[in-house]
């Protein structure tokens, strides 16, 4: 199984839904920035589980044990390992699993990859319980980019058909993204909040699931960050985002919308602002030209899936048998984990952008 990603720093996750515990190590993370753990708590919290009707009700407190790389409230620039226990796993729910497969779960392609010698407990090393980690990693990237003024935030932009508003492509503030990340399920208008509770509410009624979308933006990231080709920050980026299970589309800027506008409406015009700085008028391409930032904010969206475990009847296999046969899912699962996954996106971004940044001429 690979599970190391970044140039600069690197991280390596590991652990299974119901092992022991799962954690991160983090190598490269420069020394010297003070941490503030609490912080780190608050970040861990959002992406937990148990938090309201709307999650799994598998609660986990999700707390880090800081095992190196941070002494005296400083990172140390020796590897930071982080672990996390699993404290409330039901495995007797996964039993009958061995053998059935889930549909749209990794079960099948997992269990032909590793010959069958995958822990399929909850989901195994597939479950976004991995995600924990990520979080973890992204907080501290987090507190790192606010030494050069640079900020991540996201939220909600669908549950189903149901929308939120937009992000201003040419800028946000930092006290939204603030605001937002308090926020159970953060949307940018409470309007829409009632009306996606009621849509998640009759998913977890009718044993179903719903999915959506999740708008993300970096503010104050310099020109002049990434590679062309292999290692845009587009590529850099999907490269992450596309690690977070559930996830199946990701788009900047417009994205597809771009293709269907003439080039006149689609180009970004360009200007000098009162300060001297370069600015476009629009922001159509996301802030990431031939691969490499232009100065304005990186905005971009991903596609997260219903959750597919479900507890309505599906058709699908027994690999011991043969046969085919109906399975419906049994244990603890969210009927929608689009609010769950906003945090992790954001971490992901951190973590992308912070290696990015470290790699450049411009740190």
């Amino acid at each position: 199984m690979s599970s190391i990603f970044g140039n600069k720093i690197k991280l390596s996750i590991f652990g299974e839904s119901h092992g022991l515990g799962i954690g991160v190590i983090i190598d490269g993370f420069p020394a010297g920035l003070e941490i503030d753990l609490e912080e780190v708590k608050r970040e861990m919290q959002r992406r937990a589980p148990g938090r309201n009707k709307m999650s799994t009700p598998r609660k986990e407190k999700d707390e880090v044990i800081i095992q190196s790389g941070i002494f005296q409230g400083r990172t140390t620039g020796t590897p930071i390992c982080g672990m996390i226990l699993n404290t409330n796993q039901n495995s007797k729910d996964y039993g009958y699993l061995k053998d059935i497969m889930r549909p749209s779960h990794a079960d099948y392609s997992g269990k032909i990859k590793y010959k069958g010698y995958n822990d399929y407990r909850g989901g195994g090393s597939f479950s976004g319980r991995l995600t924990a980690p990520l979080v973890f990693a992204g907080a501290l990237a987090k507190q790192y980019l606010k030494r050069y003024e640079i900020f991540i935030g996201a939220h909600i932009s669908s549950i189903g058909k149901i929308k939120d508003d937009s992000f201003n492509s040419l800028n946000e503030s930092k006290e939204l993204f603030d605001t937002l990340s308090k926020k159970t399920i953060p949307v940018i208008n409470d309007e829409a909040l009632l009306n996606m509770e009621e849509e998640i509410a009759v998913a977890r009624e009718n044993k179903n699931s719903i999915g959506g979308e999740i708008e993300c933006m970096g503010i104050n990231i310099p020109a002049g960050i990434g590679e062309p080709f292999f290692d845009s920050v587009e590529s850099k980026l999907s490269h992450m985002l596309f690690s977070i299970p559930a996830v199946k589309g990701v788009e900047f800027g417009l994205g597809f919308g771009i293709s269907e506008i003439y080039g006149d409406e689609a180009n970004d015009s360009m200007y000098i602002d009162d300060n001297g700085e370069v600015k476009t008028k629009t922001n159509n391409n996301g802030g990431i030209l031939g691969g490499i930032t232009n100065g304005m904010p990186i905005l971009f969206r991903v596609g997260i899936k219903p959750t597919p475990s479900i507890g309505k009847p599906q058709e699908t296999i027994n690999l011991e048998t043969g046969e085919n046969t109906t399975l419906e899912v049994k244990g603890r699962h969210d009927p929608c984990i689009v609010q769950r996954a906003v945090p992790v996106v954001e971490s992901v971004t951190a973590i992308t952008i912070l290696d990015l940044l470290l790699s450049s001429d411009l740190k």
